[in-house]
């Protein structure tokens, strides 16, 4: 960019104008004092200063800098100023300086502005050849005044653009330093976007988990029907996509509950207590299913329970994909503080790098939010999911 386009530039934007009102605004205090003292004029100083240990002159401050300091106006969350009330003394105390500095500022910015004008009047005046009913605010030379004063009529009007874009560079730059977000502040933003991740990512191991499950099971139903030419068997086959389709939109609603944030309570989700009809959907594909289940599933945490059952679909979801219909065992147990899920099948053909796919993450990352542990991979001649859970690990 050239120089001359570089200085035109910022003369085009709104926000160089808002930002010269910003500053302006400042002397709107000493304005108002000096109808009342023009002696004492320490007190506005020391008054602004102790107003800005009041927690809300932080906001009031952040939402003014923001609307007229910023591009995109108050609701810039990017633009580096905070919109929340002082919570600690060194908030306080950045945003008594910076009524300070905002102070200071605003009267050197309405000086510049009203002696640079009168300037460019007074030469206007002398190149009229008019004599200046006062002082002039630059040496004269004797005599009246020549037309030659009106070729120096813009050079204030320049200048003071040049130092109405530069103050107001200036005032962002401390408004940033002083008004901005405190360690306190950023990480309490990062723990939220953090929240917000895993909230994703919980959701879709949701969908992942029920939706891909639903489809397996159909594709695996659909395909032995059609293979088998029965008309009963097709019959179960059918009512089993039947019943797993209804199971997985109910799963699919719950989701979108979340995402519409509906108020939908977490605790309706679907636990180990409802792990039957896990079983029964594997059973129908044609899976051969043994089922050992131990200790009182009662007593498991609800969000143990609830990834629990997540997990055991999961790993019952891989074994109709990648094994098909296979015998399978199944065994959940509840002992000293701790919950095991297991789930073993026959392996009926090598392991190959599909089958280590997102689902098997999945599994390893529930395990992992809740302080436990999980296995994946051959085991003999099967294939193994092995995952221990501490009953307290969500504290």
């Amino acid at each position: 960019m050239l120089p001359a386009s570089r200085f035109l530039h910022p003369l085009t934007r709104r926000v160089t104008y808002t930002r010269w009102l910003h500053l302006l605004i400042g002397t709107v205090v000493m304005g108002v004092w000096l109808f009342i003292d023009t002696q004492r004029l320490w007190v506005p100083v020391l008054a602004l200063g102790l107003l800005g240990f009041v927690p809300a002159m932080r906001l009031v401050e952040g939402l003014q800098a923001r609307l007229l300091l910023s591009p995109h106006g108050y609701r810039d969350d990017g633009f580096g100023i905070s919109v929340a009330s002082s919570a600690t003394w060194a908030d306080r105390c950045r945003t008594a300086l910076w009524l300070e500095v905002r102070f200071g500022l605003g009267l050197l910015t309405g000086k510049v502005t009203v002696h640079l004008l009168g300037i460019s009047t007074d030469l206007t005046v002398l190149a009229l050849g008019r004599q200046l009913d006062s002082d002039p605010l630059f040496p004269v030379p004797a005599g009246e005044g020549h037309w030659w004063y009106a070729l120096l009529v813009p050079l204030p009007v320049v200048v003071l653009l040049a130092a109405v874009v530069g103050l107001g560079e200036l005032i962002t730059a401390i408004a940033r330093r002083l008004l901005g977000t405190s360690a306190a502040e950023r990480l309490t933003a990062l723990e939220e976007r953090t929240e917000q991740l895993l909230e994703r990512n919980r959701i879709a191991r949701e969908l992942h988990d029920s939706i891909g499950h639903a489809l397996t099971v159909a594709v695996v139903q659909a395909g032995a029907a059609r293979a088998a030419g029965d008309a009963e068997f097709t019959e179960r086959a059918l009512a089993a996509i039947e019943e797993t389709g209804r199971a997985a939109l109910d799963d699919l609603e719950r989701v979108l509950d979340v995402l519409r944030e509906s108020g939908q309570p977490v605790g309706s989700r679907p636990t180990l207590a409802d792990a039957d009809r896990l079983l029964e959907s594997a059973r129908a594909s044609g899976a051969e299913v043994q089922a050992e289940v131990t200790g009182p599933l009662t007593l498991v945490p609800g969000p143990v329970s609830r990834e629990g059952y997540r997990i055991v679909q999961e790993a019952l979801t891989n074994v109709l994909r990648h094994a098909g219909p296979v015998s399978t065992r199944v065994r959940i147990a509840v002992a000293d503080g701790r919950l095991d899920l297991e789930v073993v099948n026959s392996l009926t053909a090598p392991v190959t790098p599909a089958a280590r796919g997102s689902g098997l993450r999945g599994i390893r990352e529930r395990a992992a939010l809740l302080g436990g542990k999980a296995t994946t991979g051959p085991h003999e001649d099967s294939w193994r999911v092995k995952v221990g859970l501490p009953l307290d690990g969500i504290r």
